[in-house]
Protein backbone atom coordinates (compact mmCIF):
# COMPACT_ATOMS: atom_id res chain seq x y z
CA UNK A 1 0.00 0.00 0.00
CA UNK A 2 1.44 3.42 -0.86
CA UNK A 3 2.34 5.82 1.89
CA UNK A 4 0.04 8.73 2.55
CA UNK A 5 0.73 11.54 0.09
CA UNK A 6 2.21 9.28 -2.61
CA UNK A 7 0.45 8.20 -5.76
CA UNK A 8 -0.06 4.55 -6.51
CA UNK A 9 0.80 2.95 -9.84
CA UNK A 10 -2.94 2.86 -10.53
CA UNK A 11 -2.97 6.67 -10.72
CA UNK A 12 -0.78 6.49 -13.79
CA UNK A 13 -2.62 6.86 -17.07
CA UNK A 14 -2.00 5.61 -20.56
CA UNK A 15 -0.57 8.12 -23.00
CA UNK A 16 0.76 7.78 -26.52
CA UNK A 17 3.99 9.71 -27.09
CA UNK A 18 5.16 10.84 -30.52
CA UNK A 19 8.66 9.55 -31.19
CA UNK A 20 10.95 11.87 -33.16
CA UNK A 21 10.88 9.47 -36.11
CA UNK A 22 7.08 9.90 -36.43
CA UNK A 23 7.02 13.71 -36.42
CA UNK A 24 7.54 14.13 -40.19
CA UNK A 25 4.71 11.67 -40.87
CA UNK A 26 2.36 13.55 -38.55
CA UNK A 27 3.27 16.81 -40.29
CA UNK A 28 2.07 15.45 -43.67
CA UNK A 29 -1.25 16.64 -45.05
CA UNK A 30 -4.05 14.09 -45.00
CA UNK A 31 -6.70 16.19 -46.63
CA UNK A 32 -6.94 19.17 -48.92
CA UNK A 33 -5.90 22.54 -47.48
CA UNK A 34 -7.90 25.69 -48.21
CA UNK A 35 -7.60 29.27 -47.04
CA UNK A 36 -9.58 32.50 -47.15
CA UNK A 37 -12.99 32.55 -48.81
CA UNK A 38 -12.59 29.02 -50.16
CA UNK A 39 -12.03 27.65 -46.64
CA UNK A 40 -15.01 29.66 -45.35
CA UNK A 41 -17.24 28.38 -48.15
CA UNK A 42 -16.26 24.78 -47.45
CA UNK A 43 -16.74 25.18 -43.68
CA UNK A 44 -20.26 26.56 -44.23
CA UNK A 45 -21.09 23.58 -46.47
CA UNK A 46 -20.08 20.90 -43.94
CA UNK A 47 -23.06 18.99 -42.56
CA UNK A 48 -21.31 17.30 -39.59
CA UNK A 49 -17.80 18.32 -38.59
CA UNK A 50 -15.39 18.79 -35.73
CA UNK A 51 -12.54 21.25 -35.29
CA UNK A 52 -9.14 20.99 -33.67
CA UNK A 53 -7.43 24.28 -32.92
CA UNK A 54 -8.40 27.68 -31.60
CA UNK A 55 -8.36 29.67 -34.82
CA UNK A 56 -10.29 27.16 -36.93
CA UNK A 57 -12.85 26.68 -34.14
CA UNK A 58 -13.27 30.47 -33.82
CA UNK A 59 -13.63 30.78 -37.58
CA UNK A 60 -16.44 28.21 -37.71
CA UNK A 61 -18.22 29.98 -34.84
CA UNK A 62 -17.72 33.39 -36.49
CA UNK A 63 -19.30 31.96 -39.66
CA UNK A 64 -22.33 30.94 -37.61
CA UNK A 65 -21.68 27.25 -38.31
CA UNK A 66 -20.52 25.61 -35.07
CA UNK A 67 -18.79 22.23 -35.11
CA UNK A 68 -20.18 19.24 -33.24
CA UNK A 69 -16.97 19.24 -31.18
CA UNK A 70 -14.27 21.90 -30.97
CA UNK A 71 -10.92 21.25 -29.30
CA UNK A 72 -9.00 24.30 -28.06
CA UNK A 73 -6.12 25.18 -25.73
CA UNK A 74 -6.67 28.98 -25.68
CA UNK A 75 -3.44 29.72 -27.53
CA UNK A 76 -2.38 30.14 -31.12
CA UNK A 77 0.78 28.67 -32.61
CA UNK A 78 2.45 32.00 -31.84
CA UNK A 79 1.35 31.62 -28.21
CA UNK A 80 -1.10 34.48 -28.49
CA UNK A 81 -3.79 33.95 -25.86
CA UNK A 82 -7.41 33.49 -26.92
CA UNK A 83 -10.27 34.68 -24.74
CA UNK A 84 -12.46 31.77 -23.55
CA UNK A 85 -15.50 33.98 -24.23
CA UNK A 86 -14.91 33.43 -27.97
CA UNK A 87 -16.10 29.82 -27.52
CA UNK A 88 -19.09 30.57 -25.28
CA UNK A 89 -21.74 29.35 -27.74
CA UNK A 90 -20.04 25.97 -28.19
CA UNK A 91 -19.33 25.63 -24.47
CA UNK A 92 -23.03 26.24 -23.77
CA UNK A 93 -23.72 22.73 -25.13
CA UNK A 94 -21.15 21.14 -22.87
CA UNK A 95 -17.64 21.97 -21.69
CA UNK A 96 -15.05 19.36 -20.75
CA UNK A 97 -11.47 20.05 -19.65
CA UNK A 98 -8.60 17.54 -19.86
CA UNK A 99 -4.84 17.54 -19.41
CA UNK A 100 -2.85 16.65 -22.49
CA UNK A 101 0.84 17.56 -22.32
CA UNK A 102 2.68 18.54 -25.54
CA UNK A 103 3.75 15.64 -27.75
CA UNK A 104 1.28 13.27 -26.11
CA UNK A 105 -2.16 11.91 -26.86
CA UNK A 106 -3.73 11.03 -23.53
CA UNK A 107 -6.38 8.44 -22.89
CA UNK A 108 -8.33 11.20 -21.11
CA UNK A 109 -8.48 13.24 -24.32
CA UNK A 110 -9.57 10.24 -26.42
CA UNK A 111 -12.31 9.34 -23.95
CA UNK A 112 -13.50 12.95 -23.67
CA UNK A 113 -13.83 13.20 -27.46
CA UNK A 114 -15.89 9.98 -27.63
CA UNK A 115 -18.15 11.14 -24.81
CA UNK A 116 -18.69 14.61 -26.30
CA UNK A 117 -19.65 13.08 -29.65
CA UNK A 118 -21.98 10.58 -27.96
CA UNK A 119 -23.63 13.28 -25.83
CA UNK A 120 -24.33 15.83 -28.57
CA UNK A 121 -21.08 17.79 -28.77
CA UNK A 122 -19.50 20.77 -27.12
CA UNK A 123 -16.14 22.30 -26.30
CA UNK A 124 -13.08 20.32 -25.22
CA UNK A 125 -10.61 22.56 -23.40
CA UNK A 126 -7.09 21.19 -23.27
CA UNK A 127 -4.67 22.06 -20.52
CA UNK A 128 -1.46 21.55 -22.46
CA UNK A 129 -1.54 21.06 -26.24
CA UNK A 130 -4.48 20.12 -28.45
CA UNK A 131 -2.66 19.28 -31.71
CA UNK A 132 -3.01 15.50 -31.51
CA UNK A 133 -6.71 15.89 -30.74
CA UNK A 134 -7.35 15.74 -34.48
CA UNK A 135 -6.42 12.05 -34.34
CA UNK A 136 -8.96 11.42 -31.59
CA UNK A 137 -11.61 13.25 -33.61
CA UNK A 138 -10.95 11.21 -36.75
CA UNK A 139 -11.07 7.93 -34.82
CA UNK A 140 -14.36 8.86 -33.09
CA UNK A 141 -16.43 11.00 -35.48
CA UNK A 142 -19.01 9.11 -37.55
CA UNK A 143 -18.24 8.09 -41.12
CA UNK A 144 -19.15 10.90 -43.49
CA UNK A 145 -18.20 13.63 -41.04
CA UNK A 146 -15.21 15.93 -41.59
CA UNK A 147 -12.44 16.91 -39.19
CA UNK A 148 -10.82 20.25 -39.84
CA UNK A 149 -7.68 21.69 -38.30
CA UNK A 150 -5.44 24.62 -39.01
CA UNK A 151 -2.06 24.45 -40.67
CA UNK A 152 -0.15 27.55 -39.57
CA UNK A 153 0.57 29.94 -42.39
CA UNK A 154 -1.27 27.80 -44.95
CA UNK A 155 -4.94 27.36 -44.14
CA UNK A 156 -7.36 24.70 -43.01
CA UNK A 157 -7.01 20.96 -43.64
CA UNK A 158 -10.24 19.04 -44.30
CA UNK A 159 -10.14 15.29 -43.53
CA UNK A 160 -13.16 13.21 -44.49
CA UNK A 161 -13.89 10.55 -41.88
CA UNK A 162 -14.20 7.11 -43.44
CA UNK A 163 -12.79 3.60 -43.01
CA UNK A 164 -9.50 4.62 -44.66
CA UNK A 165 -8.91 7.70 -42.46
CA UNK A 166 -9.87 5.76 -39.33
CA UNK A 167 -7.45 2.96 -40.22
CA UNK A 168 -4.72 5.52 -40.90
CA UNK A 169 -5.21 6.99 -37.42
CA UNK A 170 -5.13 3.52 -35.82
CA UNK A 171 -1.86 2.89 -37.67
CA UNK A 172 -0.34 6.20 -36.52
CA UNK A 173 -1.37 5.63 -32.89
CA UNK A 174 0.14 2.13 -33.16
CA UNK A 175 3.48 3.72 -34.12
CA UNK A 176 3.47 5.94 -31.03
CA UNK A 177 5.15 4.94 -27.79
CA UNK A 178 2.63 3.73 -25.24
CA UNK A 179 3.57 4.95 -21.78
CA UNK A 180 2.03 5.32 -18.34
CA UNK A 181 2.45 8.64 -16.58
CA UNK A 182 0.91 10.48 -13.68
CA UNK A 183 -0.96 13.46 -15.10
CA UNK A 184 -1.86 14.72 -11.64
CA UNK A 185 -5.16 16.44 -10.96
Amino acid sequence: MPRAGTRSASSEERVWAVPASLRPTLAERYGPVYSGEEADRRIRALPVFATCGDLVTMRALDLGHPPLVGIVDYRTRRNEPIEPERFRSLAARRRVRVKNPPGLLTERLRIAVRELIRDGGGLLEVDGEEDLGALALIESMPAGATVIYGIPGEGVSFVRVDAVSKEHVRHLVGLMELRRIDLGD
